[in-house]
């Protein structure tokens, strides 16, 4: 059931899968990390009071993602495929034949975050060349430089230059192509942000920046937006969106604990978040810029920042080449979910599944290549398609298989038992946060 039909009609293949618990961790946590935790996460501390985001951030992430984590995983795992077959066979249980219809929403999403997605990668990309060559450190006016690949048509090689490195990556598979890619670009992710982070603990003014962060502004934690805020900030982080998880869970040996692989995706996701942000406020800070700059701060304020800073062009470098390193890891999960589907659906060797995706997203990402248009795009998607997704995930796995079934899949792999807190947390707590999240973006107009 879980093979892969051979193109010429052969007997079934064994399905690809992860190698190692350190590689599906990896990925797991290459998928969660980007530009949520690069630009989002500071921005949204700078927005409500440095340090009182923490709080109800940490908490989310603990009590709510966490389980949403596990519950995914897990979900995909029993069922062997990604959304699009996990919610048929999730329905089927209960004799009704549409799961496969229901499965196409986080399908659609994961596809239509990627395809925004590349557009920024292509960005980041070309941000990554400028400076390494020292055009972004060079550039008189960053507002003016980012302008002009943010315009119309303005970045179309590199939108297809960083779709088809990332392609590459995939047509090789899950153990050579993603595993091993997220085994290299995490590791290296986070140590070139530590070596961020010790340079800009050395600038003058960086003091107030870390004042900034470890300050709680108490009375933002009476502002009802601080915790709608920091509540979708952890499901956008944790890549919650009954899809990517799925997928890559479905791909995981039944002998792996997916418990204690979700609480390192979680501890490690909140870790690049914090180091995101002692890189980012501080330097703000020290250069008497504005800590909520929102999404200009990664484009256009860190690099009037590596102007000032001796070294500038060094620094800058190894800014981009790690948020290039991010930005890829997540475009590689949220692709590989409208992949898959093609591969499980339509028995699409692997090789032509990620030709007919990358085509699609290279067609539409082009139309894209505006900044008005991508973020019109992005809210559309992010707001009514990836919650509703991860909301759905959530029905299928705790409420349509049954809370018995969600707890066996949960606690396969486990040698301690799992805690009676599984069961309430997953049912009702995180299905019913998730309708909370997905109700507040419709009214805020997008929390992640």
């Amino acid at each position: 059931m879980c093979g892969e039909t051979d193109s010429r009609g052969g007997p079934p293949k064994p399905r690809d899968g992860f190698r190692s618990r350190p590689g599906f961790i990896l990925a797991c946590v290459g998928s969660a990390v980007g530009m949520g935790n690069i630009w989002l996460f500071p921005y949204r501390v700078g927005q409500f009071g440095g340090a009182a985001f923490f709080i109800p951030y940490f908490l989310c992430v603990a009590f709510i993602g966490f389980t949403g984590v596990i519950g995914e995983m897990a979900f995909g795992r029993a069922m062997g495929t990604g959304p699009l077959g996990a919610f048929k066979k999730a329905l089927e249980r209960r004799g009704k034949n549409f799961g496969g219809l229901v499965g196409l929403i986080p399908v659609a999403g994961s596809l239509g975050i990627a395809i925004g997605y590349s557009v920024v990668v292509g960005w980041i990309l070309r941000f990554c060349w400028g400076a390494i060559t020292g055009a972004v450190t060079g550039a008189p006016d960053s507002g003016a430089y980012f302008g002009l690949m943010a315009g119309r048509f303005g970045s179309v090689g590199w939108h297809l230059a960083a779709l088809t490195i990332t392609l590459f990556v995939m047509a090789a598979g899950i153990s050579a192509g993603i595993e091993k890619l997220n085994k290299i670009m995490m590791p290296a992710f986070f140590m070139l942000f530590i070596i961020l982070g010790v340079r800009v603990f050395f600038l003058p003014g960086a003091g107030s920046g870390y004042a900034y962060l470890l300050t709680p502004g108490w009375e933002f934690l009476g502002n009802p937006r601080t915790w709608v805020y920091a509540l979708g900030q952890a499901f956008f982080s944790l890549s919650l969106a009954g899809s990517g998880t799925i997928v890559y869970g479905s791909y995981l040996s039944k002998k792996e604990d997916v418990v204690g692989s979700a609480a390192n995706v979680a501890l490690f996701d909140t870790v690049a978040a914090v180091l995101a942000a002692l890189v980012v406020i501080p330097s703000v800070f020290a250069f008497s810029m504005d800590p909520s700059a929102g999404p200009p701060l990664l484009f256009i304020t860190m690099p009037e920042i590596f102007k000032k800073m001796p070294a500038g062009a060094l620094f800058a470098s190894i800014f981009f080449v790690a948020v290039l390193f991010a930005g890829v890891t997540s475009l590689v999960n949220l692709l590989e979910t409208p992949i898959e589907a093609l591969q499980q659906r339509l028995k699409l060797s692997r090789t032509r599944a990620v030709l007919v995706i990358g085509a699609a997203a290279a067609l539409v990402g082009i139309f894209l290549e505006d900044g008005s248009a991508l973020g019109t795009w992005m809210d559309i998607v992010s707001i009514y398609i990836i919650p509703l997704g991860a909301l759905l995930a959530g029905i299928m796995f705790f409420w349509v298989c049954g809370a018995d079934f969600a707890r066996e899949q949960a606690q396969l792999g486990r040698t301690k038992p799992i805690g009676t807190w599984f069961t309430p947390m997953g049912r009702y707590v995180f299905v019913g946060i998730t309708v909370l999240v997905y109700i507040a973006g419709i009214f805020y107009g997008g929390i992640g």
